[in-house]
């Protein structure tokens, strides 16, 4: 910046800012792209999860009936998994021209999951295919029923004329 020219360092800053407006308009616009879509393996469960790696959409497809809730539960967790890691890298794609080299950017990077570091599972072979049987409930006893008291028989006073002061005793 030359500072006898005034007019040249107007002009150079409102070509950054003009940058950064494009900068600002394309992220927002990537960043709400970043949803991700994945379907399992076997077709039976396809999800969608937003940039913030939160569920937008679920769909069972006609085998999802066949698994069986705890196979279907779990298979529905792991594609879920997938896509979250999926729209986290593409946050962090849309996030690099901003903080190319920053520490930042590298700390998010370091939180998305290897593909090495995870765990390569089939949903099916984690659940056992037939379900634990049901406990035997213990058997039903009652207790003894306590004794009952004799039943108070009310007293009868003999009509006495000295009960007139009205003393109980």
């Amino acid at each position: 910046m030359n500072p006898a020219n005034p007019t040249q360092w107007v002009e150079e800053y409102e070509a950054k800012l003009a940058d950064l407006k494009k900068k600002s308009e394309d992220l927002q616009e990537n960043f709400a792209a970043s949803s991700a879509t994945v379907t399992s393996k076997d077709g039976a469960v396809t999800v969608t999860v937003g940039p913030n790696g939160g569920l937008q959409n679920l769909v069972l497809g006609h085998r999802a009936v066949e698994l069986g809730g705890p196979r279907l539960t779990a298979l529905i967790l792991e594609t879920a998994r997938h896509a979250q890691k999926q729209a986290a890298e593409k946050v962090l794609e849309v996030f690099k021209p901003l903080g190319e080299g920053t520490e930042a950017l590298q700390m998010v990077a370091d939180a998305i999951p290897d593909d090495e570091d995870a765990e390569e599972t089939d949903a099916y072979d984690e659940i056992d295919d037939e379900p634990a049987p049901a406990p035997t409930p213990p058997p039903v006893s009652r207790p003894a029923a306590a004794p009952q008291p004799p039943p108070v028989r009310a007293r009868r006073r003999a009509a006495d004329e000295d009960d007139d002061d009205n003393q109980p005793w």
